[in-house]
């Protein structure tokens, strides 16, 4: 990863814009880093950092921070559309697109010391002439978190193209909305990546982004206090393609299932319904070794394995995703299997333990017996399996000689 800072040149007066700020009603701005994830978005940069010039009024301390994750000559068109700026510009380029979009903000957010971020897409479609009024929508509510929002009135999604991606967008609004009632109540746009959010509500080192819902992220981890929104109208893109494509769809939804099961109870939850969908792969092989004249009980035990090695896949993709770099594959394979198979011969001696020593009926210590291996697998799958979650966040959290903090130190002139 490299940081390149690209120095402002200052025009002659330096108020450029002042009279974008005088309808905000901003007694006392503060600070404001603008963060710009960039994927391929040369064409695109001039025109954005020109808006920005014309929009952010010069009373408004501003720097914009690009996350750069492209293979074209994004870098170098922003080092040169920003010797005309009145701001300092910096580029973060990363090699590795870890977390994608949001990664690349999550970076941005590690480096930013203002008081206030914006978060923007470089396309144009999020209106730059919308980040002072996002700044004082915060100011004057002591909202922690604004967002713009397509779904208020003065709002559009107009840039959307097609009926194909007006159907998706809204679809993923209910479905993270109905997911997250609570955390995202008072964000009517859940799915909107432009926002401003204030420094202090932010903790970069727990987010755990996964592709480019970040606001989405934001505002389930962080929790925001207070939350405002401001309308804009969602513009048509300047130059260059969409990176909207069905693997980003798919990245999230294993985010938004990475996002509810945060918590141990909606994990065990997860988990049961997961070994739930196991029964199809296991009586369909059940039904195919006893048709081809396998006796039955060597039979359920073959078939069981089918649905164990069904279960411990959606497992992998689905809930302990981010807990799988601690063992070998092959070492979490064996541990699951163990684990998935000794269910079968602990239900026996605890079915017994209930009749024999409780003097319960067949059919509630079953079902007892049944909660109970549930319980102690799914336990045993978290603690031998999958690290425990600390160790974990432990291991991933930033060290303080971060580089991109460093560079910000170098920058700012702070030791």
């Amino acid at each position: 990863m490299s940081i390149l800072p690209v120095p402002p040149r200052r025009t002659g007066d330096g108020e450029l814009g002042d009279a974008e700020l005088e309808s905000t009603a901003l007694a006392e701005p503060g600070a404001v880093t603008v963060i710009i994830p960039t994927f391929n978005e040369a064409a695109n940069v001039r025109e954005l950092l020109r808006q920005l010039t014309e929009s952010v009024p010069s009373r408004l301390p501003c720097e914009v921070l690009f996350v750069d994750d492209s293979t074209d000559g994004t870098p170098a068109a922003i080092a040169e559309a920003a010797q005309d700026c009145p701001f300092p510009v910096a580029v973060i380029h990363r090699d590795e697109p870890v977390g994608g979009l949001g990664g690349a903000v999550v970076e941005g957010l590690r480096t930013a010391g203002s008081e206030w971020i914006v978060v923007m897409d470089a396309d144009l479609q999020h209106p730059p002439s919308l980040v002072p009024e996002l700044v004082a929508a915060g100011e004057r509510t002591t909202a922690d978190l604004v967002v713009a929002s397509r779904y208020v009135d003065g709002g559009s999604r107009a840039g959307l193209a097609g009926g194909y991606r007006v159907a998706v967008s809204r679809a993923a609004t209910w479905l993270t909305k109905g997911l997250f009632p609570r955390r995202l109540r008072g964000i009517s746009d859940p799915m909107s990546g432009f926002f401003a959010i204030r420094r202090g509500a932010v903790t970069a080192d727990g987010l755990r982004p996964l592709g480019y819902k970040i606001l989405l992220e934001l505002a389930v981890r962080c929790r925001p206090q207070q939350v405002a929104e401001v309308p804009f109208v969602f513009r048509d893109r300047f130059a260059g393609e969409s990176k909207s494509t069905a693997r980003e769809g798919g990245r999230f939804l294993r985010h938004l299932v990475e996002l509810r099961t945060a918590s141990a109870p909606a994990r065990m939850m997860a988990f049961g319904l997961i070994g739930l969908t196991g029964f199809v792969p296991n009586l369909l092989a059940l039904y195919g070794l006893t048709g081809a004249g396998m006796h039955y009980l060597p039979a359920e035990i073959v078939a069981n394995q089918f649905g164990v090695a069904w279960n411990f896949l959606l497992i992998e993709l689905l809930l302990f995703r981010n807990r799988r770099a601690h063992r070998h594959w092959a070492d979490r394979v064996g541990r699951f299997a163990l684990l998935a198979n000794a269910d079968l011969l602990l239900r026996i001696p605890l079915i017994a333990l209930f009749v024999g020593e409780l003097g319960m009926e067949v059919l509630p210590a079953t079902a007892l017996a049944m909660l109970a291996t549930f319980v102690l697998r799914f336990a045993g799958t978290e603690t031998l399996v999958y690290l425990p979650k600390g160790r974990w966040r432990r291991r991933s959290a930033v060290p303080a000689s971060h580089p991109a903090r460093s560079a910000r130190r170098e920058r700012s002139g702070r030791p």
